[in-house]
């Protein structure tokens, strides 16, 4: 089985942050609400605290070679599934142009910290085994983001 080396699927990780900021960023703005600021405001720093934690994971990964060389094609594949599924830049932008209401920006922040689960779920079993625990903190972390978005969400309703 192909391995991947942790840092890269941690600098994907990290774009997925930094997508997920702006987008909590541009929700902030976009509603008057001062609770819905103070709301998004939090997201979006949570966000950025995902990212450093991600950061600091990369910084304290061990060097190591993979068993064996994976394919580019995968890699790409992985890549492109954050890309389209996950808070990626182009669909960021058009999700905040169609946003109109905070249910919807709860909605779609739902739906995008659950592929994010999937993502790391998907890419865990391409990683070193010695190296696992480190994806399930991200896993973990995106648990904890996901029901708090739902709590959200039920108490908009």
């Amino acid at each position: 089985m192909a391995i991947f080396k942790p840092d890269e699927i941690f600098q994907v990780a990290i774009k997925i942050e930094e997508n997920g900021e702006n987008f909590y960023r541009a929700m902030a703005d976009k509603f008057d609400d001062p609770k819905l600021k103070e709301i998004f405001n939090y997201l979006a720093d949570e966000e950025i605290k995902h990212k450093r934690l991600y950061e600091d994971m990369v910084s304290n990964i061990e060097k190591y070679e993979p068993f064996e060389s994976y394919p580019e094609e995968y890699f790409a594949y992985i890549r492109a599934y954050a890309d389209n599924l996950i808070f990626s830049s182009e669909k960021l932008r058009e999700n905040i142009e169609k946003i109109s209401d905070p249910i919807s920006a709860l909605e779609f922040a739902i739906g995008a910290e659950l592929n994010s689960i999937l993502y790391y779920q998907e890419i865990k079993k391409f990683v070193a085994e010695n190296k696992r625990q480190v994806i399930d903190k991200i896993i973990d972390e995106e648990r904890r983001h996901f029901v708090k978005l739902t709590d959200l969400k039920k108490k908009g309703e």
